[in-house]
């Protein structure tokens, strides 16, 4: 999707740190942390939403980047959320998985 921010990030067009980046995903901290830390775990491949995802297998490799971004940051503990549709608080309609840790507020 030509307009879709995260494809965009993804795609490397603003130069975002990426904490982990493989084929499959990136890795990112949120620019609207809702926790002491707050990192965005988003597919390369662009889906509106757990809906709309249509390979299984895209989902392990997104949970096997939340396990490594918890490793590269040192979180002992932390909380992931999938946000899927408006109504569930999905602000961006690219799937992505958010990791916090830390002082969490509001989510």
């Amino acid at each position: 999707m030509t307009d879709c921010i995260f494809c965009k990030i993804a795609g490397g067009e603003f130069n975002t740190p990426f904490i982990v980046e493989t084929e499959d995903y990136v890795a990112f901290r949120d620019i609207n942390p809702k926790a002491d830390t707050h990192v965005l775990v988003v597919p390369k491949k662009h889906y509106d939403s757990l809906n709309e995802l249509d390979d299984e297998i895209i989902l392990g490799k997104l949970l096997g980047g939340v396990k490594r971004v918890a490793a590269e940051l040192g979180l002992k503990s932390y909380k992931t959320v999938i946000n899927t549709g408006k109504d569930a608080g999905q602000e961006v309609f690219h799937l992505h998985i958010h990791v916090l840790s830390g002082n969490i507020k509001g989510v």
